[in-house]
């Protein structure tokens, strides 16, 4: 279940608001005269879900490059990381 809470809370109670995010690593809902404004969370709980975003992106630049038979073999590949790394 979501935790939602009006605009003031995030004035009035910032240390509250701040110590949920961070123990449970979920957002917390704020609400603007009754409606969806915001969500607040922990820097770690963003970044974790930025990494997710990013993964998934390049997971999807994979398959479309793998459908449009632009592949190259593992080995290929190393050799390749091979020689840039001498």
């Amino acid at each position: 279940m979501p935790t939602i809470r009006p605009s003031a809370d995030l004035r009035n109670n910032y240390n509250e608001i701040s110590e949920f995010c961070h123990q449970y690593n979920e957002p917390v809902f704020i609400t603007k005269n009754g409606q969806g404004d915001l969500a607040v969370m922990s820097i770690e709980t963003y970044e974790m879900l930025t990494g997710k975003i990013e993964l998934y992106r390049l997971i999807d630049e994979g398959i479309k490059a793998r459908n449009n038979g632009e592949v190259r073999s593992a080995e290929e590949v190393f050799t390749a990381i091979r020689k840039k790394m001498q």
